[in-house]
């Protein structure tokens, strides 16, 4: 199905925005349980910041960070490029940024290490590190499902090597991407199946309930509240009120949502808190990956 520039952008930016405010509504709530979340805030959906990292009010964590990290990599190398994005991703840590994850803290140091752009696959590489952070991938390369495949297996690897990350991370991948290119619920809704055919631990009806960093849960919390709701802000609101990994669950879920209702569906009380910096850099790399995908898919091969 052959959707317009401005349909493409409205559901790009919709991901990207929706990523981001996702996090940032999380972060409030990272590490609370549902009872502590409904004892402190009734239904958390005000963006407030705070939480256990102190945040200010929209402010974003790693999982945005690193997605921008990786963003300006692809940009700048005119495509996936191993050796920019573990850069990048070394010079954001570097900056001393106000969350890292252990296992991407573990990959990045090893890098810094002895140069390897992948770890021996490892039963602890199963969080949700390497999934959180691999949208800008995607739509770089929005029209190229082999390089789509590729290069988000080599991103993953950086930091995680597992095959349930792996797998959440294409499948998560593909969804989006089939968002973005018209597709609807239904298409997702085959790739959570294919998902789950293939890895059956990603069974997310019945929910169980758990909304941890691992990367199992993290897409059970994701998918059954994509699933079984209408609107954006209601996707978002019912992930982060999981609490556990609120942050990197909301941005997935946000991803998904953005991708599926267009950027035009967001909350502007959401919208409006998100630091304007940020939501610059989003939009401008929205648009320079989206260009980036058009060349690829019009050069021949």
């Amino acid at each position: 199905m052959e959707v317009s520039r401005d349909a493409l952008y409205e559901r790009a930016l919709g991901a990207y925005l929706g990523f981001a405010l996702g996090d940032a509504l999380g972060a409030t709530v990272e590490f609370m349980m549902p009872s502590e979340i409904q004892h402190a805030y009734g239904m958390h959906r005000d963006m407030i910041g705070g939480g256990w990292l102190k945040l200010k009010p929209g402010q974003i964590t790693d999982d945005t960070q690193m997605s921008m990290a990786l963003g300006e990599s692809i940009i700048d190398s005119g495509g996936w490029n191993a050796v920019a994005a573990a850069d990048a991703f070394v010079a954001w840590l570097k900056t001393r940024p106000v969350d890292v994850g252990n296992t991407c803290r573990r990959g990045i140091q090893r890098y810094m290490n002895d140069g390897s752009l992948a770890g021996e696959a490892n039963e602890a590489d199963g969080g949700n590190g390497a999934c959180m952070r691999n949208l800008p991938l995607a739509l770089a390369t929005l029209h190229d499902d082999a390089a789509f495949e590729r290069a988000t297996r080599e991103q993953c690897h950086l930091t995680h090597h597992h095959p349930l990350s792996d797998a959440a991370t294409l499948a998560l991948g593909r969804m989006t991407r089939s968002l973005m290119n018209g597709g609807g619920l239904k298409a997702c809704r085959t790739e959570a199946n294919r998902l789950i055919a293939a890895h059956p631990k990603f069974r997310f009806d019945p929910y169980p309930g758990r909304a941890s960093g691992y990367i199992v849960d993290t897409v059970q919390t994701v998918l059954h509240h994509f699933f079984y709701t209408d609107s954006f802000e209601s996707c978002v609101t019912a992930v982060v009120n999981r609490g556990e990994d609120a942050d990197t669950n909301g941005a997935l879920a946000g991803m998904l949502a953005g991708a599926a209702y267009g950027a035009s569906s967001i909350p502007r009380y959401w919208l409006n808190k998100l630091d304007g910096t940020i939501r610059s850099r989003i939009e401008n790399q929205t648009d320079a990956l989206l260009s980036l995908a058009l060349q690829s898919k019009e050069t021949p091969r």
